[in-house]
């Protein structure tokens, strides 16, 4: 019921910077903790950032922390992933996904999830 869209995926050189959006039209937004995963060719899938509902708690994996910056806009029913210093290891289809438990969206089991957006950083 609850529709993601992620957009600003693109081709990038290492070292530079991108931001990634996922929108929706869901009425109670406000409601639901987000999160941010990849998942490259060959590679499972993981988490990268994750944010409350009222964004005031974030958290981060190891590998992007200091570099990406999750950030949630309620108003205009928006998430962000701002990513910067942008390293090939970073390449990976970005999905966001939505549930009302934070901890569900950390363990990578919200209940919902975008189309995802492709990320391809070059060297």
């Amino acid at each position: 019921q609850v529709q993601l869209v992620e957009s600003g995926g693109g081709l990038v050189q290492a070292g530079d910077s991108l931001r990634l959006s996922c929108a929706t039209s869901e009425r109670t937004f406000s409601s639901y903790h987000m999160g941010w995963f990849r998942q490259a060719p060959g590679k499972e899938r993981e988490f990268v950032a994750a944010i409350t509902y009222s964004g005031m708690t974030r958290y981060y994996t190891e590998s992007v922390k200091g570099r990406f910056t999750i950030s949630r806009d309620n108003d205009k029913n928006t998430v962000y992933l701002q990513m910067t210093s942008l390293k090939p290891e970073d390449t990976a289809v970005y999905y966001c996904a939505a549930d009302l438990g934070y901890n569900t969206v950390l363990r990578g089991r919200a209940s919902f999830w975008g189309q995802g957006t492709q990320v391809t950083v070059s060297s």
